[in-house]
């Protein structure tokens, strides 16, 4: 039986993709790099910081030492915070705060497994940080997805079982860490159908939650559920 459900959050929940990616073209600018693009920031998606980092680093023939990547992780981030100040409510994805009403409403715990240390302060830019009873982030784990910590970490502050967790996520990553985690996930975004996760539905709105939960709760299934 689910009893919890766990949710990325860029990409899932809010929109800041916009965001991470000028903050690394900056930087890959700033120290010299002109080739970084678009499809080099598709690499970026669902990871860490530092995994992040090396994908800039990786379009430059010079060697960073690891202090001098922690310095630049973190110059990247203060650009990132940077824009976060002008974050608000518009940012949050189609039937985001719908889906939080109805799960919240209906008893179910929610919680975030996020990689971005800056995950408190989007739920709060956004407003629904109230919907949420516990955050997993970038701050309580040392190793991103797609290893499960992250949500591991939630579904202890949840205080559930991990057959009892649901996972929501946008990257391939992602349901990777759910699945070495132990739990149950919905595939969703643009790559829905291609990410390998027990359930698909293109976007928030289209999930009629009440079939997909009663489904994640058998143990008998195999198939993916695609929603429509």
């Amino acid at each position: 039986m689910i009893k919890g459900v766990i949710f990325d959050l860029d990409g899932v929940l809010v929109s800041t993709d916009e965001l991470h990616y000028k903050a690394w073209k900056r930087l890959a600018g700033e120290i010299g790099i002109t080739g970084f693009g678009r499809e080099d920031n598709k690499k970026q998606r669902g990871v860490g910081r530092m995994e992040s980092l090396e994908v800039v680093l990786a379009k430059d023939c010079r060697h960073y030492s690891d202090e001098e990547k922690i310095i630049l992780a973190d110059r990247k981030n203060e650009y990132y915070k940077e824009m976060l100040k002008e974050l608000d409510p518009g940012a949050l994805l189609a039937g985001a705060e719908e889906t939080l009403t109805a799960l919240h409403g209906a008893g179910y715990l929610i919680g975030i497994g996020s990689a971005s240390k800056n995950t408190p302060l989007i739920l709060e830019k956004t407003g629904i940080a109230s919907y949420i009873d516990k955050v997993s982030c970038g701050l309580d784990i040392t190793r991103s997805k797609p290893d499960p910590e992250v949500f591991l970490v939630a579904a202890r502050k949840l205080g559930l079982e991990l057959e009892e967790c649901l996972v929501v996520e946008d990257s391939a990553a992602g349901i990777a860490a759910a699945r070495a985690g132990g739990m149950k996930s919905l595939g969703v975004g643009p790559f829905y159908d291609k990410l390998g996760a027990d359930f698909a539905s293109r976007a928030l709105p289209d999930v009629d939650w009440n079939v997909l939960l009663k489904e994640a709760g058998r143990n008998d299934r195999e198939e993916v559920l695609l929603c429509p």
